[in-house]
Order: structure tokens, then sequence, then C-alpha cells
């Protein structure tokens, strides 16, 4: 195997958890996750040769899942979103019900966003700096300090709800 596949394929292992988190909050059947898996997999490695900055992995992979995730539903309008939430499993304690309840309703908020919106959130909550996010979204800096701004707003609202 040559080097530059190693080195993908140790990227893609290294990193994957990226493009499974970008999957969870664009996606809710396990098909459509797996499916947009492998697209986005398959645009990673025809981009790789392209990738200059090395150190910045995690933001590339971001950037692809993203605007792979955004084609692939604007693309695809057979993809149906069901009413139920992939559900992951805990113990049956009190505090994780609670917490599993509260991550539902979380992840059921942000899918209710549209699909810039969504990507801004996850980076957001990954801790990326604003200048990272406006980075890997093409967007001001100050741009996504209030898009910030007008999401939280948004999703407290459909939290209330």
């Amino acid at each position: 195997m040559k080097s530059t596949q190693k080195e993908f394929l140790k990227i893609i292992s290294d990193y994957q958890g990226i493009i499974h988190k970008v999957n969870l909050i664009y996606f809710r059947s396990e098909n459509d996750r797996q499916d947009n898996f492998q697209e986005v997999v398959y645009q990673l490695w025809r981009s790789y040769p392209s990738l200059k900055d090395k150190d910045r992995i995690a933001s590339w992979i971001y950037a692809v899942a993203i605007n792979t995730s955004i084609s692939t539903i604007r693309k695809d309008s057979r993809l149906v979103f069901f009413d139920t939430i992939y559900e992951t499993e805990h113990a049956e304690t009190d505090n994780n019900i609670e917490h599993e309840i509260n991550y539902q309703d979380l992840l059921s908020a942000l899918q209710k966003l549209n699909e810039i919106d969504r990507s801004i959130m996850l980076l957001y909550m990954e801790d990326y700096s604003y200048d990272d996010i406006a980075q890997i979204m093409g967007i001001s800096t100050s741009n996504v300090g209030v898009k910030i701004h007008r999401i939280k707003n948004q999703l407290k609202n459909l939290l209330k709800d």
C-alpha cells in the first residue's frame, strides 16, 4: 500500500468521530448516516492531495463533512427525516435518563435549524474559535458572532416548546 493511502487511512481512523458528529446533526436514519459517511470519506480522498496545512486536519474534515452533508440534503430530496431520533444506550439511572432526554431535545432542536446554522453550532459546540468557524464556513468572524447569538436564541425558543 502506498504511503499516501496509509496516511489517509490513519487520518480517517483518527478523525472519524468528526464525520459521525456531523452525520448525527444532519441525518436521523442510520442508513442515511452510513451513506453520507461513505460519501464524506470519498470527498476527503478526492481532496486529500490538495490538503496544504496538515496541522489543520480536523478543520479540513469538518469543512468537507459539512459541505458534503449539505450537498447531499439539497440534491437528494428523497431523504426523509423521521420523527424518531437515534437513541444511544445508557444505564437506566435517573441522571442518565434526564441527560438522554436533554440530549435528544437538543439534537431535535438542532435538526430544525437550517443547514448553515446547524454547521455553525456544531463547530461552536466543538469549541472552535470564531476565526476557525469563519474560515471553515466561508463567512466573516463578526458574522459568526452575530449568527451564534441569534442561533442560541432560536434554540432557546425551540427547547421551550
